[in-house]
């Protein structure tokens, strides 16, 4: 549904800008979204929400992917490329309860989430707490708090707001004590990097200085040859014209978290990424993410 009311917002801009173009939405249903029972860490991670999407690009069945950033691998394959990136939502997690905050949360709730980024900083926060494996769309993880399986949920602030669903926010999670995903909150529209026509028309629809936070977010990532297997977080923002960016690597347990900030210019957004994808490894996160790839 999240998936949908992302592309309907792009077909609507898109409509909007060009008189006479129509724009038809495609559904293609992806491993991700099949597989609802089992942890993304275990499957195979970002790429299954992507790739029979990307397939049906390469085949020229469609001509644009919509994607959240947040499930786009690293790296993309050859012919393929983000033609736009419109202006991000709300990055910031969320936790979803009956009333109370996460510090406020009785010793022993049950939080629902997939995301070992998300639970490992949970645990750092408050080991006290019980962190149960949380899958499916939205309405299906409000519906599971709702009838009493969790105590709380930790959720996208961006796919809420979409969805017109704010209102059952408790609480936004700090970015500066809480990390969020590589991309999370941005929409990154997808095409055949031969298209240049389609990649014109994308173009009003392309915001810089999202663009420039995100790049800097995915070279973090991918120099740490991360993805849902590890607790990787990852945010950056444009400040007073430079990028901050802020990484994590968090142990399994959260009992080791390593965070690094560093600013750069925005022509420099992919070197500031590895920057700090240097010093995490460099502090101590390389040992965290060795003894998670041998596990």
């Amino acid at each position: 549904m999240l998936a949908l009311k992302q592309s309907g917002n792009v077909k609507k801009a898109l409509e909007g800008i060009w008189p006479g173009l129509r724009v038809e939405l495609e559904i293609i249903k992806t491993t991700g979204d099949r597989i609802v029972d089992v942890p993304l860490a275990k499957v195979g991670g970002k790429g299954l929400f992507v790739k029979e999407i990307e397939d049906a690009l390469l085949a020229r069945t469609i001509d644009l992917a919509v994607h959240s950033m947040k499930d786009v691998p690293a790296l993309l394959p050859a012919g393929l490329t983000i033609g736009a990136i419109p202006e991000r939502e709300d990055p910031r997690d969320v936790i979803v309860t009956g009333g109370e905050t996460l510090t406020l949360l009785h010793p022993g709730a049950k939080v629902g989430t997939s995301s070992l980024r998300r639970s490992s900083q949970i645990r750092k926060l408050r080991p006290d707490l019980e962190i149960q494996n949380l899958r499916g769309n939205i309405e299906t993880r409000l519906r599971k708090l709702r009838e009493g399986m969790y105590d709380a949920i930790v959720l996208a602030a961006a796919g809420l707001h979409r969805m017109g669903w704010q209102d059952s926010i408790t609480a936004y999670l700090d970015p500066c004590e809480f990390l969020p995903a590589i991309g999370q909150g941005a929409v990154g529209i997808e095409v055949r990097g031969d298209d240049m026509t389609l990649r014109q028309f994308l173009m009003p629809l392309h915001h810089p200085e999202t663009a420039v936070a995100v790049e800097a977010e995915r070279s973090l990532l991918k120099a740490l040859e991360g993805g849902c297997q590890v607790p990787i977080g990852g945010y950056a923002r444009i400040i007073d014209g430079n990028v901050e960016l802020s990484g994590l690597v968090a142990s399994l347990d959260g009992t080791e978290v390593f965070r690094v900030t560093r600013t750069a210019p925005p022509e420099d957004a992919e070197v500031l990424g590895r920057t700090v994808a240097k010093d995490l490894l460099e502090r101590g996160a390389g040992r965290i993410l060795d003894e998670i790839y041998r596990s």
